[in-house]
Parts: structure tokens; C-alpha cells; sequence
């Protein structure tokens, strides 16, 4: 039985490794594109973390800015609750740079013996402040259901513009929680009852505030 020659072996090897070889060049030089088509299908941001957008924030809504660390600001947090129920911020204040990212947790409480949906209504002073205040993460945005005893928390994430007046050194960050709707059921008989209104009855209404 005739043997193959070796010099048709070595041809047919090196024909193997130069086309092994070119494909891993043309994979190698598509990663690239690749990977950011994929991260763009995915939604994923390929910049740095720096300059990577947090979720809920728009490029148009919040400019890129830098951190003004010649001066702070003092963000005072208030809290109002319109009803039976604990509502107060982990914070009293912070201290930021404009165009520092801060976050500060608010809890909520509903003790009440009924579910419950509310909503809460934020409020700004000085009022040249508010249009410097913008919120990437709030608890506002929505509203909200609890059950009978059922506590949550609450994050609100927020960046002061840097070209909030000089003159404005305090904000104050208020929100008031008001209990929506009417469609909550009442407890049953000889539990806490509501009215019309979705005010519950022979409880003494409180306005919590935002001590910690």
C-alpha cells in the first residue's frame, strides 16, 4: 500500500494552521464591534464607570458636570405625614458639592389595621432651588400600597446642579405622604374603621417629622 508523501503532510498542516491562524485574527479584531453592538442591544453603557448614566436619569435631564468642591450645601430633610402612619427620613441633613451624587432612606410605617395606598407630594425651599434639584431616584415618582403593619424603605437619590445660585447654601427637601383613593378596604367590624375619604376614624391624626 503506497505511503502519503511527507511533503504533502506539511503542506496540508501549514494550510491548516494559516487558516486556524487567520480566523482567530478576523474573531480577535470583531470583538470589538461585537462587544458593543451586544452591550448596545443590551442596554448596557460602554463608557467608564464615571461616565456611565445612573438608571432613571436622562443625559438631557441631569448635564455632565464636574464636582464643585469649592463649596457644600446642606440638604434638609422634612417629612409630613397626612394620616395615621410614621413617615421620617434616616437623615436630618447632608452636606454635598453640587454635582455630588447623594442618596438619603426615608421609612414608612402604616400601623393601621387596614391596607393602605398613598402617595407622596415633595416640596423644595428656597423655591429658586427647585429647578437645581434633581432627584435620579425617588419614592414619589409612584405610589404606593402597604399592608397592616407592613414597614419599607425608601432611597432618594439626587445630585445638586452646579449652577445653583451662590447665594443658596440650605435646601430643604419636603415631602408630605397623603393616603389615594378610597378603593382601601376598611377593617372589619370592630377594627379601625374609614370614612369617605380614606381618613381613619377614632385615631388621632399626627404629623410626623423628620427627626431621626
Amino acid at each position: 500500500m503506497p505511503q502519503p508523501r511527507a511533503g504533502g503532510l506539511h503542506r496540508d498542516l501549514l494550510f491548516k494552521l494559516v487558516v486556524v491562524t487567520a480566523v482567530m485574527f478576523g474573531f480577535g479584531y470583531a470583538m470589538v464591534p461585537l462587544y458593543r453592538a451586544i452591550c448596545e442591544s443590551l442596554g448596557i453603557n460602554v463608557l467608564s464607570l464615571a461616565e456611565k448614566q445612573v438608571p432613571g436619569m436622562s443625559s438631557k435631564a441631569v448635564p455632565n458636570t464636574q464636582v464643585d468642591t469649592s463649596r457644600l450645601v446642606t440638604i434638609e430633610f422634612d417629612a409630613n405625614a397626612r394620616g395615621p402612619w410614621a413617615f421620617k427620613p434616616e437623615k436630618r441633613y447632608v452636606e454635598v458639592h453640587p454635582g455630588q451624587l447623594a442618596s438619603v432612606v426615608y421609612e414608612f410605617t402604616n400601623p393601621q389595621q387596614r391596607a393602605m395606598s398613598a402617595q407622596a407630594i415633595p416640596s423644595y425651599a428656597p423655591k429658586q432651588a427647585t429647578a437645581h434639584f434633581n432627584k435620579l431616584e425617588c419614592f414619589c415618582f409612584q405610589q404606593h400600597a402597604l399592608q397592616p403593619g407592613e414597614s419599607k424603605r425608601w432611597p432618594v437619590t439626587f445630585v445638586v446642579d452646579p449652577k445653583l445660585p451662590k447665594d443658596v447654601k440650605t435646601i430643604t427637601l419636603s415631602y408630605t405622604f397623603f393616603e389615594v383613593g378610597s378603593g382601601v378596604p376598611a377593617a372589619p367590624s370592630g377594627q379601625l374603621g374609614a370614612n369617605a375619604t380614606g381618613a381613619v376614624q377614632g385615631v388621632r391624626t399626627d404629623v410626623a417629622g423628620g427627626g431621626a
